[in-house]
């Protein structure tokens, strides 16, 4: 007989995991697809804007000025010209390439004191969302049930593809765009407007945008002025043109309002945004694959490889200016892989996840149509991902150690994926790119990496997995990975740009493929793909097992509201400005002023990461704060919330309950680096930069009083 104490209290448990609904404060929700549910929910935390306000087909609404920056970030249009910030780690790559060491606007900042000065980046864009159209029952119709789940998979991709393009069809200034939700359950269409001319206006100097480096990064409390300026530009019609100096200031549907007022203890606050991925639903077992493949790889392989960048960085101005966004981006990553599997074993994420599954696994034996259907749904996950563990960790570590590690194989990678096929302006694009990738490399620096992937990705997988040069090394070179290396790069052409252009230029005297470098990225493919036949039966399987088990869970609780995994799509989540305790003893105000800025300068007294130039603590000191101070005469410089948010909000609009502008979101808590994989109402935060200091910067450091008068007119 079923223990029916135990039972209630294991579905109990398994809501408090798996049910978005029952904290106010948790989900990435679909703009479009908002139930009554979540606006009750919202107007009760203290939302008063209208919610029809937030997002509309048919007239401007808030999501009109929020846009994907560059297809990795977000940001927000905030003037009736177009200017739009988001975070400087989101504009940091646009804002190195425009340094040197004679203009280094890493180091000191950017600003453009006219529309003339504003610089131009030909790889950025911003999208801005239209509309979304559920769009599942076509796309399935798609699915037969005799199908493979490879069969499936292709089916479901043509029809995405066929769907999506019917949008630039009908107009071509549009891209339409079909996701899975629901781990494939559901499929919606978004269709979109990109803009392809956007500039640089203002970036606040590294020791602002910068402040605390790794050594803050996912920490709080935090004093981070993580924010920049861009400036969307169209053609005269205000229609999306490529890059021309008769392009004008684009004039968007819709300003965010900023706000002055600040916030308080418990004030309504929502962001809206990107977010990049999360995994609320994944099995226990793919928790425990994704720790031990893909993170611990990320851990080991590039914890090597930045030491090395970092120590070269230190030594020379022209490496760090080269290399500061490739590093900025890769640690990024490194340290939240480190952080999420410490949460997942400080807070028993995989012991909560599998005792909600043994809840599940009940509710599926009492119920005899789905046990016919799901009776072996649990053994299957755990055959599966045993199936493919050890080949999917080899090639988590190849992924980081050779497709992510020498830049040399990536270029070599790219080259043989080179599409001359394609239209003529992609397929200049496609040059342009590569070239301009040469100007940030540094051959001497590479090797060293080279030979430090070639031998931790020895140590780390079996021998079995190992690609063909190893052998090459062990018998041509006893074994000496340092003499490979010198010899590779002493003979392949793919190290210069000069090398690229005989490739580019269709050289007849160069035949590529003999090209050492190239040779190895051909070896690198084959055994890549080698290793993915292997794991190609039991991966098929896992994505069937791990839809079924998210189409069970929402059935078992069919009157609940779950949020979809956030898939790069436009989400909204709100909460409220909140304090939290760490642990016990601690307690963490929900903001910070720029009196800690002063402190960490005096106590990292020498440390580069927490640097401030004089004119800047000089205005830190002076106190004059003006009309961005608060009610007691203190510079805000950061705060919190429990907005709910991943990798990919960065840049994220945080508002008010008017819908206004507060600041931006640009990362999250140390305590909660799982929450990709559960949501931890008590610790989980949302960090964002207070717009007052964004603006007491542009004005008082930046001197910007154009751009003032522009955004507070």
């Amino acid at each position: 007989m079923t223990n029916k104490k135990g039972f209630y209290s294991g579905l109990l448990f398994l809501l408090l995991l798996l049910s978005p609904s029952l904290h106010a404060d948790e989900g990435m929700w679909m703009l479009g697809n908002l139930s009554k549910e979540t606006r009750k929910t919202m107007k009760e935390l203290g939302l008063r804007m209208p919610v029809d306000q937030l997002y509309s087909q048919k007239k401007p609404s808030l999501k009109d000025a929020v846009v994907s920056f560059g297809g990795f970030c977000s940001g927000v249009v905030v003037s009736e010209d177009g200017l739009v910030f988001t975070n400087h780690h989101c504009g940091f790559s646009s804002i190195q390439q425009h340094s040197s060491v004679k203009n280094d606007y890493l180091k000191d900042g950017f600003v453009a004191h006219n529309r003339s000065e504003e610089l131009p980046n030909p790889e950025l864009y911003v999208r801005f969302l239209l509309r979304t159209e559920n769009v599942t029952r076509r796309v399935l119709k798609a699915v037969k049930p005799t199908m493979t789940e490879t069969e499936r998979s292709l089916a479901v991709d043509s029809m995405m593809m066929v769907i999506g393009s019917e949008v630039s069809a009908k107009d071509s200034t549009l891209t339409g765009v079909v996701d899975a939700y629901y781990a494939g359950n559901e499929f919606w269409l978004s269709v979109y407007r990109d803009f392809n001319d956007v500039r640089l206006v203002f970036a606040p100097p590294s020791s602002v945008g910068k402040f605390g480096w790794d050594t803050d990064n996912w920490m709080w409390p935090r004093h981070t002025g993580d924010f920049s300026v861009f400036r969307i530009y169209a053609d005269a019609e205000n229609r999306p043109a490529d890059y021309s100096p008769e392009n004008v200031p684009y004039r968007p549907e819709y300003v965010a309002p900023i706000s002055l007022a600040g916030y308080k203890q418990g004030s309504f606050c929502m962001t809206l945004g990107y977010p990049g991925s999360t995994e609320r639903y994944l099995s226990s077992f793919g928790i425990e694959e994704m720790m031990n493949g893909m993170n611990q790889a990320m851990i080991d392989v590039r914890g090597v490889k930045q030491a090395i960048w970092k120590r070269e960085m230190d030594r020379r101005d022209s490496i760090r200016i080269k290399y500061a966004s490739k590093y900025d981006e890769s640690s990024n990553y490194w340290k939240n892989s480190i952080g999420t599997n410490k949460a997942i074993r400080q807070l028993k994420v995989l012991e909560k996840k599998r005792d909600a599954e043994a809840v599940l696994r009940r509710w599926i034996q009492s119920r005899p149509e789905e046990r016919e259907k799901l009776l072996h749904l649990f053994s299957s996950l755990e055959l599966n991902y045993k199936n493919r563990r050890e080949a999917n960790r080899a090639m988590a570590y190849f992924g980081e150690s050779f497709i992510n590690g020498s830049e040399l194989i990536q270029f070599a990678l790219t080259i043989l994926n080179f599409d001359f096929e394609a239209e003529q302006k992609q397929v200049v694009a496609q040059m342009q790119n590569l070239l301009d990738k040469y100007a940030d490399y540094d051959v001497d620096m590479d090797k060293e990496v080279f030979a430090a992937m070639l031998k931790e990705y020895r140590e780390k997988v079996p021998e079995k997995y190992l690609p063909d040069v190893y052998q090459s090394i062990d018998t041509l070179y006893s074994g000496n990975v340092h003499a490979y290396v010198d010899s590779l790069y002493a003979h392949t052409e793919v190290k210069s740009s000069s090398g690229l252009k005989r490739f580019l230029e269709r050289d007849s005297t160069y035949n590529i493929v003999d090209d050492p470098a190239v040779s190895l990225g051909i070896d690198m493919i084959v055994k890549f793909y080698e290793m993915r036949s292997q794991v190609a039966e039991a991966s098929a399987n896992i994505e069937k097992d791990e839809r079924e088990l998210n189409a069970a869970m929402r059935r078992m609780y069919a009157d609940r509201d779950f949020y979809p995994d956030a898939n790069s799509t436009m989400r909204l989540s709100f909460g409220t400005i909140s304090s939290y305790s760490p642990y016990d003893g601690a307690q963490y105000n929900y903001y910070t002023t720029v009196k800690g800025i002063l402190e960490k300068a005096a106590t990292y007294k020498g440390d580069p990461d927490f640097a401030v130039q004089p004119e800047l603590l000089e205005l830190f000191t002076s106190r004059d704060f003006g009309r961005y101070a608060d009610e007691k005469g203190e510079m805000n410089v950061c705060f919190i919330s429990n907005n709910d948010i991943t990798g990919g909000n960065s840049g994220s609009a945080m508002f008010n309950d008017k819908g206004e502008l507060l600041g931006l979101a640009f990362d999250g808590n140390w305590e909660a680096m799982s929450s990709d994989i559960v949501f931890e109402p008590e610790v989980q935060r949302c960090i964002g930069v207070d717009v007052r200091y964004m603006l007491f910067i542009i004005e008082k450091y930046g001197k910007a009083t154009n751009l003032i008068n522009e955004l507070m007119e």
